[in-house]
């Protein structure tokens, strides 16, 4: 199957337009980069010449930029195009599935994240925590994982951006592919990942702006809709014209969805690899401080929830009822099949509300969206080659400067192999669609394991983490194309993309994996164990014994106080255990000698925030799951309900206060967090350019 063609009733704009889109923000960008890398190396303590700067933002983020920078990484193309995409395919359903699936995986790293900070505070990247548990063997099949996962992650940002800005705009399609990564990684290399997070905060701000915009043009001031009740109106009268198959009375206003709920079990399986397993996740979980690492991922999942929900709703839905318009783009025929798969429904009402304006904003959206979200892949692809492959094989003794010069390089190298991946992707007939759904088939075998090493480190066995992945991935892969071949007849790009035969994938890939890892562990318990310094040091635990004197420890000339930085535990101990209340006092006369094992966080992790923390991601966890994945979204299913017009009205104003505090959460609160740094920054340039005045 060739490149896609999208027809020219969607291209609205000049050629010239799309390109100085393309290169003009990522310069902007750039200049805007040198400007806050030049800043923050003068005027505070944070060099982007260190490597540990440059990788981990010296892990030492607030969790006010942590969530923009969650919700800004995690606000794809897909999100914007893909969510729109399947309201517009499957109903009023499509947004909450997409947003409710998505945020629970973020949700879930919370506990993830606070695990990193308890047990691995020194490790830089995720396969780094895999090598100091189950060795190189286990290390070299999750960092090809990752790799893997970070190239999926980054078609679905670049190859549906350059669609839609090929589409709209007439750009060739291949030259997008190779602008869109390089644009970006020019910026990324001026300022590394603390860099990134204010650019991600540039970028949600803007995104909101546009939300916002397209929102109340729809609801409010649209000549053809301008209000939810004549919305619900043009819904209703397409789902008598044309009744949605697959739904309740051929209605979007239902819940009631076949191909809605296969393509629930779709997101939510793929969402195990495209989010534990993309080091983008892991880079923002150690660039935070330990005990706000979990209230910034519950908190970040919960305001993306609002971009697909708010953004879907309008845009997606508006698609269906804007058909019928005559300011829209393909009037009187609605999108055709490859318009769909390309994620068009979004921008085709973005023209039929506000014309070539709409296009713009639409573009700046995307642009915004792409931008932000490659951004964390190309930092995160340079960790996983910085740390794992070049500091650990090539270069153990490496200084900090030549690690930088090593991230720079590797930045650059993802950039080309992403835009070459694109443009292969493009040739072969493949669009944004069907590289989100069918993600889960070829590297979910490896997520759930991943969670398991961290989740259940005392059971969790070498075995398992090694064997789980190596049989779900073919055995997954061969699900999805026996399937295709006896569903569909003939494997093609078309039949295997099919929402059933990917489930059929997805489903066997995901749940061999999970199992695999079980029974592996349990029938073979064997577990690593290494002494070599370059592994043991991403863990930072001492070994040694320690001198009990009432409430304090003495350890090799240094005192902790108990119980608060230490772990005082009896016997032979080989991994640390935190439990649900602190040790108490040694109850002893004089000195007694205990072998002990001390947990060296770089940044010390306090107790009592950690035990509230924990508590907290699971209590959250488990709510978010029963109400938002099961008790809502169910019973809607299971009674067949057709919106009214009166609560369809509640349902878009729920929609934008969502949105509403989604913008507060990512705008207000980092803003104001940091406003005492900014302040004393900019007071200390002012008395700079004073001097050089004088």
């Amino acid at each position: 199957m060739g490149k896609q063609t999208f027809g020219a009733e969607l291209q609205v704009l000049s050629p010239g337009i799309g390109y100085g889109i393309l290169a003009g923000i990522g310069a902007v960008f750039t200049v805007i980069m040198i400007f806050s890398s030049k800043l923050q190396n003068k005027y505070s303590s944070y060099s982007t010449k260190s490597s540990e700067e440059f990788n981990t933002a010296s892990r030492s983020v607030k969790p006010g930029l942590i969530v923009a920078g969650i919700v800004s990484s995690w606000t794809w193309s897909a999100t914007l195009l893909t969510s729109s995409t399947f309201a517009y395919l499957f109903g009023i359903s499509g947004p909450m599935w997409y947003a409710a699936l998505g945020s629970s995986q973020v949700l879930l790293f919370s506990m993830l994240s606070l695990m990193v900070k308890r047990d691995l505070p020194g490790a830089h990247t995720f396969p780094e925590i895999v090598l100091a548990r189950h060795g190189p063997i286990a290390h070299g099949i999750y960092l090809f994982m990752g790799w893997a996962t970070n190239l999926f992650v980054g078609a679905t940002l670049v190859l549906g951006g350059a669609d839609v800005v090929a589409g709209l705009t007439g750009v060739n399609i291949y030259g997008a592919c190779f602008i869109i990564p390089l644009a970006v990684a020019v910026y990324v290399i001026q300022g590394g990942l603390r860099s990134t997070f204010i650019a991600d905060y540039i970028h949600t701000v803007i995104l909101f702006v546009a939300i916002f915009t397209f929102a109340f043009t729809l609801y409010t001031t649209d000549d053809f809709v301008g209000s939810p009740g004549k919305f619900y109106d043009l819904l209703t009268e397409a789902a008598k014209a044309t009744p949605l198959a697959g739904n309740a009375g051929g209605s979007w206003l239902t819940f009631r969805s076949h191909d809605g709920l296969i393509f629930a079990g779709l997101i939510f399986m793929g969402s195990f690899s495209t989010v534990w397993l993309d080091q983008a996740y892991w880079q923002r979980a150690i660039a935070s401080r330990p005990e706000t690492s979990v209230k910034a991922y519950l908190l970040g999942g919960l305001a993306w929830y609002g971009i697909p929900y708010g953004f879907a709703t309008a845009m997606g839905l508006g698609c269906v009822a804007l058909t019928s318009s005559p300011n829209f783009p393909t009037y009187p025929n609605p999108l055709n099949a490859a318009q769909v798969g390309g994620g068009f429904s979004a921008p085709a009402t973005a023209i039929a509300l506000m014309g070539k304006n709409g296009a713009v904003l639409m573009l700046l959206l995307l642009f915004m969206a792409i931008t932000s979200a490659t951004s964390a892949e190309l930092i995160a692809v340079s960790s996983l080659w910085t740390f794992d492959v070049y500091k650990l094989y090539i270069n153990p003794s490496a200084s900090s400067s030549k690690l930088v010069v090593q991230s720079h390089c590797a930045i650059i190298a993802y950039s080309l192999i992403l835009a070459a991946f694109c443009c292969g992707l493009s040739a072969s007939g493949i669009d944004i669609t069907w590289i989100l759904t069918q993600g889960g088939v070829i590297i979910g075998g490896a997520g759930i394991p991943l969670g398991m090493i961290l989740l259940w480190p005392s059971r969790m066995s070498t075995v398992g983490a090694i064997g789980a992945p190596l049989i779900a991935m073919p055995l997954g892969i061969m699900t999805w194309l026996v399937t295709t071949h006896f569903r569909s007849g003939a494997i093609s790009v078309a039949t295997s993309g099919d929402l059933t035969n990917a489930l059929a994938g997805s489903a066997t890939t995901c749940g061999v994996g999970a199992v695999s890892a079980l029974i592996l562990s349990l029938l073979f318990p064997y577990k690593y164990s290494s002494n070599d310094p370059a592994h043991l040091a991403r863990v930072q635990k001492i070994r040694g014994v320690a001198i009990v004197q009432g409430q304090e420890v003495v350890v090799q000339g240094s005192t902790v106080t108990h119980p608060d930085d230490k772990e005082k535990v009896a016997g032979d101990v080989q991994e640390s255990a935190i439990p649900e209340t602190p040790p108490q006092p040694v109850a002893a006369t004089g000195n007694d000698t205990v072998d002990f094992l001390l947990t060296n966080h770089i940044e010390p992790l306090n107790w009592e925030l950690y035990i509230k923390a924990r508590r907290l991601a699971i209590t959250a966890c488990a709510v978010f799951f029963v109400v938002a994945m099961v008790v809502f979204p169910f019973s809607f299913y299971g009674t067949a309900f057709i919106f009214t017009k009166a609560a369809f009205t509640g349902w878009i104003v729920i929609s934008l206060i969502w949105v509403f505090f989604s913008a507060f959460a990512c705008i207000i609160w980092p803003l104001a967090e940091s406003w005492p740094e900014m302040k004393e920054m900019t007071r200390m340039l002012f008395r700079d350019m004073r001097r050089r005045k004088e």
